[in-house]
């Protein structure tokens, strides 16, 4: 067992979405070199962390996340050498790398599943959950009712046979079956393979999936009018996932001073976190979940009109609340608003209209609450949604295809479903980095997989916005240098609050130290609206307007206005 520093609790993540990064080969998909020749970049906004999307080697089903070998970087993006490159360059900077490890399933094209099918009585068979369909009235249907995560059943029949393969996400990644002490042991050998090339560590993919019912019954939740059951119970946090990440810490990641973040989704309540993450027994470091990342109600929202998706602004408070009251000082936490699996966190809660104002405001909200903040690639720019014109842009993700056949069969116009996926798609989160105004923004010299956003053209870009001194990316570099002066790093670390927590506009916290505090206020609106503020300034430390209107202890905020001040 290795002394673990905790190096984290001092860091600022950035989360990079390799395929649409930076493009090093002009083949139109980012790749390793070229988050290399960015590092510098990285190194001068002030981030120390990065979380890669998965780059092992995948047929690309889901963008990666369909591993086919572990051992094997993507060839899309690169050789094993350049990320051993990678990691040597970037740890000569000071920062750190964690990679995205799957490890609730595997490409149909794994050589495990290949053997599983070819070979029933082989010990790869066990590593992945085989049942047989059901015969009702003449027809096979799947073993049960449950349906995944990508608008289809679960099970996946195996050719012409009786047998079923389980799949919660897309068809072509079959669920692995941790309850398998020999699979168990694979995914340990290829931890500390990574972990000894020099890996800081790894964002555990749908890790709250890990263990299921084994008895695989039917649902009783109501189903939809497909006869399928969306049922996460029977697939997400399960007691047994706990004896599973128990043993992963103790035969690995102990031996390591590596940084573990699982992914969670939204089916852990923050009381129920300690079990993954708590400091005296935790099996892992952090969590992310997507308690925040929805809170303008577009999940889903494909019936809504666009005025009525408004930013549920108490409703996020609480939320932060409830997670910094269940775990500071029993857990660390990352905050973050959005990432490769939701849309733009400007187009969520922010506005094109204001883009520095509500960019530069959500910026002060992250880097200032708790814990340890992860950049989004691009936020730093003020990158937004897209606005593609033909639903077929957005079928580069398996789940898009689904959703769109799905909402097609329920009688909805192509309009609908392009607008809607226009607003919620994970596409909007994937689009190619917008680096300057040269053709496809300085991402590559030819056209890549994801279609560029349009307005790289409008000054959307770091170069257009480095010459710009007022720019977003230029205020987010120096936040995140005031982050790091020791005299506010040692307050980011005092006791948390909300204030006003029922003002309906306005996202505003304090930092309480012993002879001052720290505190930001944030107006999340487009339009203006007043704030009540009862202490004496002390500095000014950011704010994304020339000039400040407070009269007899009310502040004017002007459309998402935000201050960080030492009162």
């Amino acid at each position: 067992m290795v002394n673990k520093t905790h190096w984290w609790r001092d860091a600022v993540g950035y989360i990079i979405y390799p395929e649409s990064f930076q493009d090093s080969n002009n083949d139109g998909v980012g790749d390793l070199p070229g988050i290399t020749s960015r590092l510098d970049y990285l190194k001068d906004l002030g981030v120390n962390l990065l979380w890669i999307c998965p780059v092992f080697d995948s047929p690309m089903d889901d963008n990666g996340y369909d591993v086919r070998d572990y051992y094997k970087i993507n060839p899309l993006f690169g050789t094993n050498e350049d990320l051993k490159t990678l990691l040597d360059e970037a740890h000569k900077r000071g920062i750190r790398i964690c990679l995205d490890f799957v490890l609730n399933h595997t490409s149909d094209e794994h050589p495990w599943f290949q053997k599983a099918l070819a070979d029933p009585n082989s010990e790869e068979r066990g590593f992945y959950h085989f049942r047989k369909g059901k015969w009702v009235d003449g027809k096979l249907l799947p073993p049960n009712n449950w349906k995944g995560f990508f608008a289809t059943s679960a099970w996946e029949r195996v050719g012409e046979t009786d047998d079923f393969y389980l799949h919660i996400f897309s068809k072509k990644m079959p669920d692995v079956n941790w309850a398998n002490p020999a699979l168990r042991q694979r995914y340990y050998e290829i931890a500390r393979h990574y972990l000894d090339l020099g890996v800081d560590g790894f964002r555990l993919d749908a890790l709250a999936h890990l263990a299921k019912d084994m008895t695989f019954s039917d649902s009783t939740v109501p189903t939809d009018e497909f006869g399928r059951a969306y049922d996460p119970s029977k697939f997400s946090s399960r007691p047994e996932l706990f004896d599973y990440l128990a043993e992963f810490k103790r035969e690995v990641l102990d031996h390591y001073d590596c940084l573990t973040i699982g992914e969670v989704g939204g089916g852990v309540r923050p009381e129920e976190a300690l079990r993954y993450v708590c400091f005296e027994n935790g099996a892992i470091n952090m969590l992310f979940n997507f308690d925040t990342a929805w809170c303008n109600g577009a999940y889903g929202s494909i019936d809504k009109r666009d005025d009525e998706i408004k930013t549920d602004i108490i409703g996020m408070k609480r939320s932060f609340e409830s997670w910094y009251k269940s775990c500071a000082g029993k857990a660390d936490l990352p905050i973050y608003w959005e990432n490769h699996d939701h849309p733009r966190v400007l187009s969520q809660y922010g506005s094109t209209a204001y883009r520095g104002e509500s960019a530069k405001a959500l910026a002060t909200l992250l880097l200032f609450m708790y814990g340890t903040p992860f950049i989004y690639y691009g936020d730093e720019i003020g990158m937004s949604n897209v606005t593609y014109s033909r639903i077929e842009d957005f079928y580069m993700d398996v789940g898009n295809r689904n959703d769109v056949e799905e909402k097609r069969a329920l009688g909805y116009s192509d309009e609908q479903i392009l607008h809607y996926l226009c607003r919620c798609s994970r596409v909007n989160a994937r689009t190619p980095m917008q680096w300057n105004s040269s053709p496809y923004a300085g991402f590559s010299n030819v056209a890549p997989r994801v279609k560029v956003n349009d307005n790289y053209l409008e000054g959307v870009n770091a170069l257009d916005e480095m010459n710009d001194p007022y720019s977003i990316i230029n205020f987010v570099q120096y936040a995140i240098g005031k982050r790091k002066d020791p005299e506010i790093a040692a307050l980011l670390k005092k006791p948390w609050k909300i204030v006003d927590m029922n003002h309906p506009d306005v996202f505003a916290y304090q930092h309480e130290g012993e002879d001052e505090r720290l505190v930001v206020v944030a107006n999340l609106r487009p339009y203006s609206t007043f704030f009540g503020f009862y202490h004496t300034i002390r500095d000014v430390v950011l704010h994304n307007y020339g000039d400040v209107i407070i009269n007899d202890h009310v502040f004017t905020l002007r459309p998402f206005e935000c201050f960080l001040l030492r009162v």
